[in-house]
């Protein structure tokens, strides 16, 4: 096509449509998000979020587990020592001969047994004597010697469980050994188990 007298050349066919199709590639390479995929967005990181929340909210929830059963292994241990340093003597601590007999045989009145003798218990007078004596025992809430309650503990309870038992090549027949099994149960189902072991020993011990 000629105008006044200057001839204008058109580009190819071609070329009109590659120009084309690179100006919508720039349209669409600067959109933004569409609403499905602002909805989708929405919906995986609140799905995230949850997850990341309930971590936090057990992990607070449990938070307290430790404590709980830090208090109950201090409460076990301090009973379990207070059974262990007991004696463990063929007779009861009563006994004229509690000092020199040698066997069971060997007592004037009263051989110690499982188990507390008759009338005697933790606070009052007569009180334990010997490790056999802690079996069966129990309290809740813990007190300490002189029965007054120990502040903060009153959700804990202690058992005491005393049974002869093998050590080493001590045998459970010959009586010379004992299992010391405390157990503290406290808030929130919190439970420990502690064992000790006790042979007999001094005065005369048959080992």
């Amino acid at each position: 096509m000629a105008v006044h007298g200057f001839q204008m050349r058109l580009p190819p066919h071609d070329s009109l449509l590659a120009a084309s199709a690179h100006a919508r590639r720039g349209c669409t390479g600067a959109r933004g998000f569409t609403l499905i995929e602002l909805l989708i967005f929405i919906v995986v990181v609140s799905a995230a979020l949850a997850g990341v929340l309930r971590i936090f909210t057990q992990a607070t929830v449990a938070g307290a587990d430790p404590m709980l059963r830090r208090q109950a292994l201090a409460i076990a241990e301090s009973v379990l020592e207070e059974v262990m340093l007991m004696p463990f003597t063929f007779c009861d601590g009563d006994d004229p001969n509690v000092e020199s007999a040698i066997s069971t045989a060997g007592c004037a009145k009263l051989a110690d047994t499982i188990g507390p003798e008759p009338g005697e218990g933790r606070y009052a007078t007569p009180q334990f004597d010997n490790v056999n004596d802690y079996n069966g025992f129990a309290m809740g809430p813990i007190v300490d010697i002189t029965n007054t309650a120990v502040a903060g503990l009153s959700g804990y309870k202690a058992t005491v469980a005393v049974a002869v038992a093998a050590l080493g090549s001590i045998t459970a027949a010959s009586g010379d050994a004992l299992r010391i099994t405390v157990t503290v149960n406290g808030p929130n189902g919190t439970s420990i188990a502690l064992d000790g072991y006790r042979s007999r020993h001094a005065p005369n011990a048959s080992l």
